[in-house]
């Protein structure tokens, strides 16, 4: 290769790698925004999921809600996908899909229908590619989510539960654990039955071994009544934020990735280079030397 394409080559790698640069650098402070985010709600949705399954445990009858009436027999499930608007983000999206696919195989195995639900332009183009019908869509929010984008979410996978649409509800997202490390969730929402409502960490019992005591006013059966649409919603919202974090913190990787890449490719072209420019320099040597030889 000339010198002039690589120098060329040289140049444009360095550009790139400017990119990746500046795009590490604005993940890495959205993700410290998203990081406090998440320490922000964990405790409020740790504490509604153990309330709902306090109110749950200590209810005599589930109350005649529709939401919490466990359907016969679960011949359609929804299957819920949070994935990200963009990508560069390694695999990210990509084990999300993944996960949410193979699981749907394993419900059509068993003969049931499966209805989609994706957040993230990734998630939706990626499902509408391999022929698949989307149910519910949710883009243009990933980067900073809001509440009501959850609240949205929640009730269209609540309404499709309670009118007989759905008889099971799953999401799967990715957990945020680190910025280098991201791990796949598969979560039931609904039934209410067989949810997960119980925190990883969290305890049946409190540090005695005993269950607390709650007295509550009013009944346990109007308190579940009210908290299973908060439940839902707080459910998804904290899916959204986890997913979020996530990304940023796989962009960062990634780009930080692509800036060393980069960074070892300008060095191979600079060594290709320059030997290119020693060979080009030691031919012209030989060339006046011969010159002069022919003179004498």
């Amino acid at each position: 290769m000339a010198q002039k394409d690589l120098k060329n080559r040289i140049g444009s790698v360095k550009n790139i790698q400017k990119i990746t640069r500046a795009m590490e650098m604005v993940a890495a402070a959205r993700l410290r925004r998203a990081e406090q985010r998440i320490e922000h709600l964990r405790p409020y949705a740790s504490a509604i999921r153990r309330m709902t399954r306090q109110a749950a445990e200590a209810a005599e009858n589930i109350p005649s809600l529709p939401i919490l009436q466990q359907h016969a027999e679960e011949k359609r499930v929804g299957v819920m996908l949070v994935t990200g608007d963009r990508g560069l983000a390694g695999a990210f999206n990509s084990q999300i899909l993944r996960a949410g696919l193979r699981a749907a195989r394993e419900h059509e195995g068993s003969g049931r229908t499966v209805a989609y639900y994706a957040s993230g332009r990734r998630g939706v183009s990626s499902l509408t590619f391999r022929g698949l019908d989307v149910a519910g869509s949710y883009v243009g929010f990933t980067d900073r989510p809001a509440y009501a984008n959850a609240r949205e979410i929640a009730e269209d996978l609540m309404s499709g539960y309670t009118d007989g649409d759905l008889d099971r509800v799953e999401i799967f997202y990715n957990g945020y654990v680190s910025p280098l490390t991201q791990e796949v969730r598969h979560e039931t929402l609904l039934p209410l039955q067989q949810a997960d409502v119980l925190e990883e960490g969290e305890d049946e019992e409190d540090a005695s071994g005993h269950h607390a005591l709650v007295e509550y006013e009013p009944e346990p059966e109007e308190i579940l009544h009210r908290l299973i649409p908060d439940y839902v919603e707080i459910s998804v919202f904290r899916a959204l934020l986890e997913s979020t974090a996530s990304e940023h913190g796989a962009r960062m990787t990634a780009m930080r990735n692509a800036s060393d890449n980069a960074g070892e490719l300008i060095e191979g072209l600079t060594l290709q280079m320059n030997r290119a420019r020693q060979a080009e320099i030691t031919q012209e040597i030989m060339e006046v030397v011969a010159g002069a030889e022919a003179l004498g």
